[in-house]
């Protein structure tokens, strides 16, 4: 304690040079030191600063490496700095200060200041970590905002305790031990929490969701893109542009429906129904059969299906004019057989996967005849746009097949 005696000494000698009596036990004295203290403090911080910003920035961005470019953008050199002027205060007080009680003050400050420091620090780090791993191939996979999310509170609430123990004086395991009779009350403190947690991992072990998914969940009326999953919640930013904010648990516990699957494949289903008025179907006459043959999708169609049919009629012996033993072909299953063609041929339609015409059950709206195949633009504007056409081009082709689509009329008089 030689140099705390020697530096008090000088301290008097300096009072005593202008006139003034001060002993090293007095307010002035202390508040002397404290304000040495600090400028030391200061000072140091300010040394730190230009290191941290000169020099150490100017190797930053000389390197090729990225990593360090975002530990300096997230301010993470910066928040370390504050270390050293809590560090200053923490080792120079037994030197400046001989009040006891001032001393175990500032020796308490300089430890919580160095913790807030370390937390800030942490969290810094964290957001580093979260940010270079969205930037990679593995942000795909599974999403890490949950599991940084976990890390910064485990770190601020070993932070809290070592403050708390620092400030009690008693030692941070004594106050663990203690925890254990409010254990229920930090549970129902922590259930969304802890929900979420568990959640996370089983949301990233089984990749469930990621961040850009687009999601549905009836449940809570969100329909739209997944901008973050975190720890407690899920922000979904519905087509509308508005955001729905949904428990992170409610994932694994709810009904959802994620699109990722149709993205990553190679088309969108198209898959609509239009109704066709049983009223219009019959069967095809010579007549319309030559104008069926005239069709280019068909008429290779058409020429198959009447050789066959005219071969079944030869080996059974059936007159072509007997309608009720005869085959024929009707109108609505040579258009089911021209949509198959047109999709076929059509060149936003993806041939490699499902593609079909099919009829449904006859309903009191008529008779469904479905449209399923997938569009090989999977964008929402463009898809829209192919389904529309196919459906346009439907449509009008109906009359050419002496086919009309089912249209409720109301009685009541306009």
């Amino acid at each position: 304690m030689e140099e705390s005696a020697q530096l008090s000494e000088y301290i008097i000698q300096g009072y005593q040079y202008l006139g003034l009596t001060v002993s090293n036990n007095g307010a002035i004295f202390a508040i002397t030191a404290v304000t040495l203290l600090l400028c030391l403090a200061w000072l140091s911080f300010r040394l730190v600063r230009v290191l941290l910003t000169g020099r150490l920035t100017r190797l930053i961005f000389n390197s090729k490496n990225t990593i360090d470019d975002e530990l300096h953008e997230h301010g993470v050199f910066r928040r370390i700095g504050h270390i050293v002027p809590a560090m200053v205060i923490y080792l120079c007080s037994s030197v400046l200060v001989q009040d006891p009680i001032l001393y175990t003050a500032l020796q308490k400050i300089a430890i919580i200041y160095m913790l807030v420091a370390a937390v800030a620090a942490s969290s810094a780090l964290l957001n580093t970590i979260e940010d270079i791993y969205n930037a990679s191939e593995l942000a795909k996979r599974a999403p890490v905002t949950g599991f940084i999310q976990v890390g910064k509170l485990f770190v601020v609430i070993v932070a809290g305790l070592l403050i708390i123990s620092n400030l009690l004086d008693k030692s941070p395991l004594l106050l663990l031990s203690g925890l254990g009779a409010v254990t229920a009350i930090l549970l129902l403190l922590f259930k969304d929490t802890i929900l979420g947690f568990v959640a996370g991992i089983q949301i990233a072990a089984n990749r469930m969701v990621n961040t850009g998914d687009w999601v549905e969940l009836p449940k809570y009326g969100a329909d739209g893109t997944v901008l973050q999953v975190g720890l407690t919640t899920v922000k979904v930013q519905n087509w509308d542009k508005t955001i729905s904010t949904v428990p992170t648990y409610s994932l694994i516990s709810d009904s959802m429906k994620n699109w990722r699957g149709m993205s990553e494949s190679a088309g969108r289903r198209i898959k609509r129904s239009i109704y066709i008025d049983v009223n219009s179907i019959r069967f095809c006459d010579q007549e319309m059969l030559d104008d069926f043959r005239k069709i280019r999708f068909i008429n290779q169609y058409i020429e198959k299906k009447r050789a066959e049919l005219d071969a079944y009629h030869l080996e059974q012996k059936i007159d072509i004019q007997d309608l009720l033993n005869s085959r024929r072909l009707t109108n609505i299953g040579t258009l089911r057989a021209y949509l198959v063609s047109y999709l076929h041929h059509h060149p936003s339609v993806n041939q490699d996967m499902t593609l079909m015409v099919r009829q449904l059950p006859p309903t009191e709206l008529g008779l469904p005849l479905e449209i399923y195949c997938f569009s090989a633009n999977k964008d929402w504007i463009a898809y829209e746009g192919i389904q529309g056409d196919i459906f346009d081009h439907a449509l009008a082709m109906l009359p050419v097949f002496g086919l009309r689509a089912y249209q409720r009329i109301s009685d009541r008089a306009h």
